[in-house]
């Protein structure tokens, strides 16, 4: 693919928006990859799309723990065995975990055929779903093997967020978090005094679509992740590493909380590297504290977690690479971390939770 401009579609009536897109999608057939959630709760909204009438559904098991190569063999399975071809179309409905490994179905199977992005949960639609990266996890390690391939059109409905629990509102939140805090200070304050004990569903809606406004104009800058994309890692190399090592203790946590408890030692590396402010370092973490709580580890656990984030696509050679800022909205890229100081922030992380 030259490019990974996707189309993004503020979906108010799912169905007949859906019908819009696929009209112009050139298919001979069409395939509808849920989860055995998403099938049960998700799969209903779509009964009323003409064009997906005789779409044959394809499912896989839910949870991030099985975007694996097994799931993926899964799917190219029933492609195969439905004979599709280069010219037929993938709809991924689901999260994070189905628009990730659905779209690196996509990528692979027959070299490529074209696919949306339907995402079912706050963090597929503010992350996962938008931007073209797709890929499955692989011998423990987060989105090892992958692709840059994006979709014909991601549609963001509001029509799952009001079922989601908190968990999976507070997920995709701290990817928002984030954006805010590669871009400005007014979003942060938005996303920091917004009222998550009784959310305003509309008003949430508009963040997110604000949130996926500041990732798309990243990824269409930057569409590989050579430069300026490289802003949208913050968080993510103390994050996966988290992620990874909960995978490796069976005990998996949601990507956004890994997320938010990378931001905080990414930010106190920023701070204690770069002079990121201290008063909105601690805004940040009094946040994270209050809706995402501790994440369990301890002193002996930061050889593992240091070994795991040497495994980071970011790095280039044994450096870890991270991504940190200076103030909100000004981002540095690439910086390296040395192994004592790492330490020192996964010290301060630890201290934070044992205080509360």
């Amino acid at each position: 693919m030259d490019n990974i401009t996707q189309r993004v579609i503020k979906s108010d009536h799912l169905a007949s928006d859906l019908q819009e897109v696929i009209k112009y999608i050139h298919h001979d057939k069409c395939f509808i990859l849920v989860d055995e959630r998403t099938l049960v709760h998700c799969l209903p909204l779509l009964k009323d799309v003409q064009a997906t009438r005789d779409a044959v559904t394809i499912v896989i098991p839910a949870g991030d723990s099985n975007k694996t190569l097994n799931s993926l063999s899964i799917v190219w399975g029933q492609l195969t065995q439905n004979r599709a071809t280069r010219h037929s179309l993938l709809i991924n409905l689901g999260g994070g975990m189905v628009t990730d490994l659905g779209g690196f179905a996509a990528a692979t199977f027959k070299r490529g055929i074209r696919y949306i992005n339907i995402p079912t949960t706050l963090l597929g639609a503010v992350d996962a779903a938008v931007g073209g990266k797709t890929g499955i996890n692989f011998q423990g390690y987060k989105n090892e093997i992958g692709a840059f391939y994006p979709a014909q059109a991601v549609l963001l409905s509001p029509d799952f967020f009001r079922s989601l629990d908190r968990p999976a509102i507070l997920s995709g939140y701290a990817e928002m978090v984030k954006h805010a805090l590669i871009h400005s200070t007014k979003e942060w304050k938005a996303l920091l005094t917004f009222p998550l004990q009784e959310i305003n569903y509309p008003s949430l809606n508009e963040l997110a679509f604000q949130s996926v406004a500041i990732k798309q104009a990243i990824v269409e800058k930057d569409p590989y992740e050579r430069n300026l994309r490289k802003a949208l890692n913050l968080g993510h190399t103390a994050g996966h590493a988290f992620e990874s090592f909960a995978l490796g203790r069976d005990e998996p946590i949601p990507h956004g909380y890994a997320v938010a408890w990378g931001l905080v030692v990414e930010l106190w590396l920023s701070h204690r590297l770069h002079g990121f402010p201290e008063e909105k370092l601690r805004k940040t973490v009094r946040f994270i504290q209050q809706h995402y709580g501790p994440f369990p580890i301890t002193c002996s656990d930061f050889e593992t977690l240091h070994e795991i984030a040497t495994h980071d696509k970011k790095n280039v050679g044994e450096a870890i690479r991270f991504t940190l800022l200076t103030e909100i909205g000004n981002v540095l890229i690439d910086q390296v971390v040395e192994k004592n100081t790492l330490f020192d922030a996964f010290d301060f992380f630890v201290e934070l939770f044992a205080s509360r």
